[in-house]
């Protein structure tokens, strides 16, 4: 399951220095041809709790879980408490190098409870996080 959060529904459109110019929705197709073994299921939503919902939903029952928590990793205690109560694998994944940007865009507060993170690898993050399934 790959859940996107806050402003991704935006990808191709926004900062395409930093994000690219490439949809979500296209790179997804990508996805699906690059692990046609996977099912690949898609959220995003820009509103947390919607984000909380999905998790608790999913993460019982699914493989792994790539999280793109946008601008929530950096403060959504709720996000973290959620990913911590369930058990289903998390991978943090970012487009951009969060460790090269902001500095109040250094500090997750997902990471410690999730498997990974990756980041910096533009939308190729994700399919280095689908990498580590077996």
């Amino acid at each position: 399951m790959i859940i996107n959060g806050p402003n991704l529904n935006l990808l191709g459109k926004r900062e395409e220095a930093i994000y690219g110019n490439v949809s979500f929705d296209d790179y997804l197709l990508d996805l699906k041809a690059d692990f046609p073994h996977v099912q690949l299921d898609y959220f995003q939503s820009n509103v947390e709790g919607e984000l909380i919902n999905k998790l608790q939903e999913v993460g019982f029952t699914y493989d792994m879980i790539l999280l793109n928590a946008g601008g929530y990793t950096h403060t959504s205690v709720a996000l973290t408490d959620c990913v911590k109560a369930i058990e289903t694998p998390v991978i943090e994944v970012h487009i951009s190098n969060i460790y090269a940007r902001e500095e109040f865009r250094q500090k997750s507060l997902l990471s410690k409870n999730c498997k990974a993170v990756i980041c910096g690898l533009g939308l190729d993050s994700y399919k280095a996080g689908l990498l580590t399934l077996k």
